[in-house]
């Protein structure tokens, strides 16, 4: 310490205020931390600019997305309506088959045996008949001889009677037998049927997609029809079952064309068109879909039962809209002002434009369709080259990036760090 302040300490004087090395470095960083401050200052509003898309016309498609699987327009399960071992398949997997095509055969003693016993049935019924018949004939006579007797008066009343009473019972007896030999035919037929049923055609045209039946296997039919093969129509002609959500099945229609693609060929879009809208609900987990049928063709065989398709179906399309990005319906200024203009009187969504001297302007507009990316403006509020606002950019000054406020940048938190003994 000086000599002079140790005597102006003596004396009670205040101090005089140096310029020793504390005092500057205090000075420093009080000046340190204005000129942070105003740096931060620097970057408000007026770094902050809008970023911008043009109003163009172009064309704006609609679609419903859902998935689905391709299947057959045809899809038969082919079963068996008797029991039995399996004596031989004749068809396999991706076999061609015609309509009345033998695939398959049931061992067909068993049921053989019961159309020749229901046909000795038969026989057994139609001779019985015939006794009963001649039976009936013979009464018959016997009562035109009563009546004649009677008329002569050399009958009595009670044996003409009884002769009567036995031919109607001979008439009855003969539709009796008549009844039990249609029993036997219809027996008979039956049998007939089972025996036929032995024989597993294939209903119609198409393909084999599967086959869940080997030679020598026991099916049996007591309960539930078992399903020996799975047969497909004409594999050209596909459809997609499509599972469109309750929220999106009201813009679906019968005739709309739908697009889809498939895992096995990611590059590629297959077109059909709507053929069905099912009024049946899916609940699955609470969750309500509806069934589009969607048809397809398959010339070239390249869909194949069973896989899964993204499909999207078109619900409108506009090929002159006047549009908008959807992000432009979604931006609101951070500060609004009283210099702010509002022009357009139709209802609707709102969107921003810049004006003419930098500010903001709000311009409602009724929209139409949309495809998530763009939206239809109807209406003149709008013209293709307006400008509207799609969100915030904000662009630093020139060289701002590169600059640290004065004391705070890299070398001076080594040069602390040094200090600090680190």
């Amino acid at each position: 310490m000086r000599t002079q302040d140790r005597e102006a300490i003596r004396r009670g004087a205040p101090r005089r205020s140096g310029s020793g090395p504390g005092r500057r470095w205090l000075a420093a960083t009080i000046g340190l931390l204005s000129a942070t401050l105003a740096a931060c200052d620097s970057g408000g509003p007026a770094n902050v600019k809008y970023r911008t898309e043009v109003v163009s016309r172009g064309s704006i498609v609609a679609s419903v997305s859902a998935t689905g699987t391709v299947n057959p327009t045809t899809l038969v399960q082919v079963g068996t309506y008797v029991s039995g071992p399996i004596e031989s398949v004749f068809a396999d997997f991706n076999s061609a088959v015609t309509q009345g095509q033998l695939v398959a055969k049931i061992d067909p003693r068993p049921f053989a045996l019961r159309v020749r016993q229901a046909r000795a049935e038969l026989t057994n019924a139609q001779a019985t008949l015939e006794k009963a018949r001649a039976e009936m004939h013979l009464k018959e006579i016997r009562l035109r001889r009563s009546r004649k007797l009677f008329a002569a008066k050399t009958l009595s009343k009670d044996e003409l009677d009884e002769a009567n009473t036995a031919f109607e019972q001979a008439q009855a007896e003969v539709a009796l037998d008549e009844a039990k030999v249609e029993q036997a035919r219809a027996r008979l037929a039956e049998a007939e049927v089972n025996l036929a049923y032995t024989d597993i055609v294939s209903p119609l045209d198409g393909v084999v997609i599967s086959r869940d039946v080997d030679v020598g296997q026991t099916v049996a039919a007591s309960f539930q029809t078992p399903t020996l093969f799975l047969i497909a129509g004409d594999l050209r002609k596909m459809q997609v079952n499509a599972a469109v959500s309750e929220a999106d099945i009201g813009l679906v229609a019968e005739g709309q064309e739908a697009t889809f693609t498939v895992d096995a060929y990611p590059e590629r879009v297959f077109t059909g068109t709507v053929s069905q809208v099912r009024n049946a609900p899916q609940n699955v987990q609470n969750v309500i879909t509806y069934d589009v049928i969607v048809r397809v063709a398959n010339d070239d065989l390249k869909l194949k039962p069973g896989m899964t398709a993204s499909v999207s179906i078109v619900t409108a399309r506009r090929e002159d809209a006047l549009k908008i990005p959807i992000a432009a319906l979604y931006f609101t200024p951070p500060e609004l002002d009283g210099s702010q203009e509002m022009s357009g009187t139709s209802t609707g969504r709102r969107v921003w434009l810049l004006n003419e001297t930098g500010g903001v302007r709000a311009v409602e507009v009724s929209l139409g369709i949309s495809d998530g990316v763009f939206a239809e403006v109807l209406g003149d509020e709008l013209d293709v080259g307006d400008e509207v606002i799609v969100g915030l950019a904000s662009v630093p000054e020139a060289g701002q990036a590169d600059r640290h406020p004065p004391g705070f940048g890299p070398r001076y938190r080594r040069d602390a760090d040094k200090q600090r003994g680190r």
